[in-house]
């Protein structure tokens, strides 16, 4: 397929974002009248909720039948407008909220997410009221969503505080605007003064060309390489703005050029836990037996969906492997096809219980199929070059001479399962 043609069609496959259903919000008629043990219950209950919900937007990410790109982009959007939520209602809510304005205009985008019931609990909005401003999301939505430190001052933040007092949600998960709670007072931001509201200090935020310069290093930094010509992100950060912040045009843009295939731009980045893993469930045609084991996956290599570290989101780069996780992902491919005991060294924070119930949870079958139809080839090295060009971002120092130093198989069906297996733990894998 030629490159434009290719490109269109992941444009065309993201157009129409399928919204996840909502689930039902279980509200107690009496909630007054329940005691510490029902409520940490409830909480306990909402909380696996939302790990089942985790589980599902991954296989959606793997799933060959979804749109490629509007999952990507909403993995970065996720991480850009970080959330940790512990309620099913709000992070499916807020999942749609990020898939609808994914590709679409970011102002549609920040607005929504303003609104979004999950961030306004996060960042405390709830209780930003008038003659008691609490300055949580306008700061963020400063210094982390928007226009980047060093380009507004405390009494920005201040008086962007004041505009979106009011804003906040309902019990069953709904955005409300409290006009007792709002600030109708002048307010005087980036040295205009006016009676804003929450949305007018967005519009001028936008209106500011260092905003679309800080949305455009951060995708750049995401899509392309964690470092670039300055000249290249700036001319892209002017188109960016000149279109109204059109997120669309701004990606077409970078996957129609041409420096976005050289070489230094391929294989370049570490992949996230959830991308490495998205990857692999869709190449080996991964079920787990449970889906939770997937979730045990995400927590011993630092990437949980739904629970960013911080509203800075995960850091991302080098970040990605530690000690801790550079093993874990080498074994991945080990545990998967060869029904190896897991190894995994897991994160501080997971307790041995918590271990010993994740290692129980990681069988998975998994389909070589496509990979049989792939090669097509009875000659090893034939196959093993075919499995690499296709695995692999970049070319990888490790020959087939060695690789097959690990193969012991010759029947196809194993010689095929155990040279994924070693292509998979090569470093090369782990970069995209």
């Amino acid at each position: 397929m030629p490159l434009r043609k290719a490109v269109d069609e992941l444009f065309s496959q993201a157009r129409k974002p399928t919204l996840l259903p909502v689930p039902e919000l279980d509200l107690p008629s009496e909630p007054r009248m329940l005691d510490r043990e029902q409520i940490q219950e409830r909480q306990r209950m909402e909380r696996q909720r939302v790990l089942e919900s985790n589980f599902s937007w991954l296989q959606r990410m793997a799933n060959p039948q979804e749109p490629a790109l509007l999952e990507r982009m909403t993995l970065f959007w996720h991480g850009h407008f970080a959330c940790d939520i512990d309620n099913s209602v709000l992070a499916a809510q807020y999942l749609n909220t990020l898939r609808s304005h994914a590709l679409g205009k970011f102002r549609d985008l920040v607005v929504a997410i303003a609104r979004e019931p999950a961030m306004i609990r996060y960042l405390n909005n709830q209780q930003n009221r008038k003659d008691q401003p609490n300055e949580n999301f306008a700061r963020e939505l400063l210094e982390l969503f928007t226009i980047g430190r060093g380009n507004y001052t405390e009494t920005d933040i201040k008086e962007g505080a004041r505009a979106f007092t009011g804003w906040s949600s309902t019990l069953r998960g709904e955005y409300i605007f409290r006009p007792g709670q709002h600030d109708y007072d002048r307010k005087t931001f980036f040295g205009k003064t006016g009676n804003f509201d929450g949305t007018d200090i967005i519009d001028l935020i936008l209106e500011r060309k260092e905003t679309a310069l800080f949305i455009v290093k951060k995708i750049y930094r995401y899509f392309v390489n964690e470092t670039g010509p300055e000249e290249r992100i700036h001319a892209l950060a002017q188109e960016f703005y000149a279109s109204g912040y059109d997120i669309s045009r701004l990606m077409q843009t970078i996957f129609g050029s041409d420096w976005f295939y050289l070489p230094e731009n391929m294989g370049n980045k570490i992949k996230s836990p959830v991308e490495l893993l998205a990857g692999m469930i869709r190449s080996l045609g991964l079920q787990f037996e449970d889906g939770l084991g997937a979730v045990f996956i995400q927590r011993a290599l630092g990437q949980v969906l739904f629970h960013p570290p911080n509203v800075a989101g995960w850091p991302g780069g080098k970040s990605w492997i530690d000690n801790s996780t550079l093993m874990t992902r080498l074994n991945l491919p080990t545990i998967f096809l060869a029904s190896a005991e897991a190894n995994l060294r897991p994160k501080d924070d997971l307790t041995v219980k918590e271990r010993s119930a994740g290692l129980r949870r990681l069988k998975a079958t998994y389909d070589l199929q496509p990979f049989s139809r792939l090669i097509r080839q009875n000659d090893p090295e034939a196959a093993l070059n075919s499995l690499r060009e296709y695995l692999l971002q970049k070319e990888s120092a490790v020959d087939n001479a060695t690789i097959r130093q690990y193969i012991q198989a010759t029947e196809p069906g194993a010689f095929l399962a155990q040279s994924i297996m070693r292509i998979m733990s090569l470093p090369e894998y782990q970069m995209c």
